[in-house]
């Protein structure tokens, strides 16, 4: 009778052990699915990856710049990057690389629109948009001066060669 019950009792353990396994598996599944959905979103949001070979620009409408933020991911010899551009209430358009400086080389050293300002994603720090594009060093978005892009009524013009030099920047698991 006891090796009966202890047997039964092991039967029962197993099936709680592999329910819990089973459990925390989906779980972790669903989280992971969850983090996909949200960096898709912002994809979807934001403009899609663009493919940047020797010889081709990133292209920017004027257009499509507003005081929201506008995020635009290219890839330049297998290396994903980002750049923010932005209009301030000045009138005046920005841009930067969609990276902090201090937190450089953290995957999750990119902004976020947060009001009237970027915040980095890692540490937390907030930066005034009317300050992108002025301000270099310290805890703030990369900036693309005037003398790396082509500037008209129409577009921004940023170039293959401003892009790759700065690729660096970006970690192979930047914004994952």
């Amino acid at each position: 009778m006891q090796t009966r019950v202890h047997k039964n009792k092991r039967v029962i353990f197993i099936a709680i052990l592999s329910l819990t396994l089973a459990l925390a598996l989906t779980a972790c599944s669903s989280n992971d699915s969850a983090d996909g959905a949200n960096n898709t979103e912002n994809n979807e949001v934001t403009n899609s990856d663009r493919l940047i070979k020797e010889g081709d620009s990133l292209l920017i409408p004027t257009s499509e710049i507003s005081e929201t933020a506008e995020f635009y991911f290219v890839t330049v010899d297998d290396t994903r990057m980002g750049v923010v551009a932005v209009k301030t209430p000045d009138g005046k358009i920005r841009t930067a690389f969609d990276t902090c400086q201090v937190c450089n080389g953290s995957p999750k050293a990119y902004f976020e629109q947060s009001g009237s300002s970027l915040q980095c994603q890692n540490c937390g720090n907030k930066f005034p948009m009317n300050r992108v594009e002025v301000e270099a060093g310290g805890c703030n978005p990369i900036p693309i001066f005037e003398k790396d892009k082509t500037v008209t009524d129409e577009s921004i013009t940023i170039s293959y060669e401003t892009l790759k030099v700065n690729k660096g920047l970006f970690p192979s698991n930047w914004k994952k």
